[in-house]
């Protein structure tokens, strides 16, 4: 049985549990299907409350396919919602990233 395999079976008994649903994001991010990992993330990214890292990891995803205005989108939410949550080193790390971004949509 894959990690994949395994963290699906898991959520069969805990389906809304946070950890496992980003640890299957992470998984299929691994095994290269993006859709459905930055998908995944995006669930995690409207839930409430919205699950921080998702935000980051989404953006991250999405500037490694070249979807860079999808992963501005991403980092401007992630940051306020961060501030929201008084997560303020998600908050500077989603800044830096997108910041990051504004040379590269410039290339």
């Amino acid at each position: 049985m894959s990690r994949r395999e395994k963290i699906e079976a898991m959520l069969m008994d805990e389906p809304g549990d946070t950890f496992l649903r980003y640890s299957l994001a992470m998984e299929y991010r691994s095994e290269g299907n993006h859709e459905a990992s930055i998908s995944k993330l995006r669930e995690l990214s409207v839930d409430q409350p919205p699950y921080v890292p998702a935000f980051f990891m989404a953006a991250q995803q999405l500037v490694d396919l070249g979807r860079i205005e999808e992963a501005r989108t991403f980092l401007r939410d992630g940051i306020d919602e961060a501030r929201r949550q008084g997560d303020s080193h998600a908050a500077a790390e989603m800044s830096e990233l997108l910041a990051g971004l504004g040379e590269l949509g410039e290339l």
